[in-house]
C-alpha cells in the first residue's frame, strides 16, 4: 500500500476526521499490559486487513506512560506523552499501576484531566459461550456513560489531622453549624451542572445515534441532594431543553402513550444507584443506555460486567470532545506479568470501539464475530477455562491466535 500515514483531526463540529492511514499512539501498560497489547495489536492489524483488502491500515507509535516512562525518562507521565496524545487525537492504551492509599496520583486521571475525557463510555454485552453467574446474560446490553472527571474522583480531600482537615472542620462547625469529628479525613464530592449536562448531552446523542430506547440517570439522589439530586435534575433540564423533540420522561410514556413508547422517542428515566444494582440483575432488558457520576459509574460498569464473563470481558474508553482513548477496564495483574496468561479481550474489545470511534465499522463487526466463535472452540484463557466445563486453558497470545484464525 502506498498511502501515506496522517494524524486524525477534528473538525469544528468536534467530529473527527479520519484518514485511510491514521497514526494511532499506544500506551503497552504496566504489569500485564505488553502481553494483552500484543495480542490486541495482532487481532486489530488482521480485522482491518481482513474488512479493507489493505485499502486502511493503522500505523501504530508507541508512546511512554508507567513503569516503563519511569525507567526509561525518570516520569511516569511525560509532557512529550500528553502532547503526542493531544496532537494524535485518538489512541490506546492498558492498564497503568496505581498504588492504594499513597504514593503517586493515578495516571489514568491525569490523562483523563489533561485531554479533558469526561466521559468513561462503557459498553457491556454477552458473548455466547462466555461464563456468567446468572441465568440469562444475553439479556445484558448495556452502554455505560460514566461521567469523568468529578465526584470524590476529583481528589479533593485532606488527611486526619492535617492543618487543611482541622481549618475545614472548624470552619464547617462554626460557619456551617454542622458538626464533624476532630480526627476525620476530609474529602469535597463536587458535581456541577456544566459537567453533567454534557455527559448527559453525550448519552442522548449516542442513544439517538445508535437507535436505543432509553437513557437512565443513575444516582443517589435521596440522600445527597444537592448533588448527586442535582445530577437528575440538571440531566432532566438539559433533554427537555436540547432535545424536546426527540426525547420523553418515564412519566410521559406512560401519562400520554399509555406506556407504549412513540416511534423515534428516548425515554428519560432516572433510578436510585443502590436500587440500580438490583435492576441490572433482576431487569437488566428494561435499560440501554445509563448516565451516571463517577463513583456510581463506576462501581455499576463493574456489576454489570460480571454478568457476562468479567473485566477481561468489558471494553472501555474515555472520549472528550474529539479527544478519546481506549483501554482495558480491569487492572495490572502484576503477578501475572510477563506469563502471557491474562484474557486479552477487553483491551481487543476496547479496540473494536476504537474501530466504531473512527467509523470503521466493519473491522468492528469483525471483531466480535470472530471473538465469539473463538469463545465457542473452548479454547481460552485461565479466567474462562475455569469456568467452562470442558474449556482447554490456553495463552494470551494462543487465545489471539484464534480469534485470528477465526476471521
Amino acid at each position: 500500500m502506498n498511502k501515506i500515514p496522517e494524524k486524525i483531526q477534528i473538525r469544528e463540529d468536534g467530529s473527527i476526521s479520519v484518514p485511510d492511514v491514521p497514526i494511532i499512539p499506544y500506551i503497552e501498560g504496566d504489569g500485564i499490559g505488553p502481553d494483552i497489547w500484543r495480542a490486541t495489536r495482532a487481532v486489530l492489524d488482521a480485522v482491518v486487513k481482513k474488512a479493507y483488502g489493505g485499502k486502511r491500515e493503522v500505523l501504530w507509535k508507541e508512546v511512554l506512560a508507567g513503569d516503563k516512562a519511569y525507567q526509561q525518562t525518570g516520569e511516569r507521565l511525560p509532557s512529550e506523552t500528553l502532547e503526542a496524545l493531544k496532537e494524535h487525537v485518538v489512541a490506546i492504551k492498558g492498564p497503568l499501576t496505581t498504588p492504594v492509599g499513597k504514593g503517586i496520583r493515578s495516571l489514568n486521571v491525569t490523562l483523563r484531566r489533561g485531554l479533558d475525557l469526561y466521559a468513561c463510555v462503557r459498553p457491556v454485552r454477552y458473548f455466547k459461550g462466555s461464563p456468567s453467574p446468572v441465568k440469562r446474560p444475553e439479556d445484558m446490553d448495556m452502554v455505560i456513560f460514566r461521567e469523568n472527571t468529578e465526584d470524590v474522583y476529583a481528589g479533593i480531600e485532606w488527611p486526619e489531622g492535617s492543618k487543611e482537615a482541622i481549618r475545614l472542620i472548624e470552619f464547617i462547625k462554626n460557619e456551617m453549624g454542622q458538626d464533624i469529628r476532630p480526627d476525620s479525613g476530609i474529602g469535597i464530592k463536587p458535581i456541577s451542572r456544566f459537567c453533567t449536562q454534557r455527559l448527559v448531552r453525550k448519552a442522548i446523542c449516542y442513544a439517538i445515534d445508535t437507535g436505543r430506547p432509553s437513557v437512565t440517570l443513575v444516582h443517589k439522589g435521596n440522600i445527597m441532594k444537592y448533588t448527586e439530586g442535582a445530577f437528575k435534575d440538571w440531566g432532566y433540564e438539559l433533554a427537555r431543553a436540547e432535545f424536546p423533540d426527540q426525547t420523553i420522561t418515564e412519566q410521559e410514556l406512560w401519562e400520554d402513550y399509555n406506556g407504549v413508547q412513540p416511534e423515534g422517542k428516548v425515554v428519560i428515566k432516572d433510578r436510585i444507584a443502590d436500587a440500580m444494582f438490583q435492576q441490572v440483575l433482576l431487569r437488566p432488558r428494561e435499560y440501554s443506555v445509563l448516565a451516571l457520576p463517577n463513583l456510581n459509574g463506576d462501581y455499576i460498569s463493574d456489576a454489570c460486567a460480571a454478568q457476562i464473563g468479567g473485566l477481561g470481558m468489558a471494553p472501555g474508553a474515555n472520549i472528550g470532545d474529539g479527544f478519546a482513548i481506549f483501554e482495558a477496564t480491569h487492572g495490572t495483574a502484576p503477578k501475572y506479568t510477563g506469563l502471557d496468561k491474562v484474557n486479552p479481550s477487553s483491551l481487543i474489545l476496547s479496540g473494536a470501539m476504537m474501530l466504531e470511534y473512527l467509523g470503521w465499522k466493519e473491522a468492528a463487526r469483525e471483531v466480535f464475530s470472530a471473538l465469539e466463535a473463538a469463545i465457542a472452540k473452548k479454547r481460552v484463557t485461565y479466567d474462562l477455562a475455569r469456568q467452562i466445563e470442558g474449556a482447554t486453558e490456553v495463552k494470551c497470545s494462543e487465545f489471539a491466535a484464534s480469534i485470528i484464525d477465526s476471521l
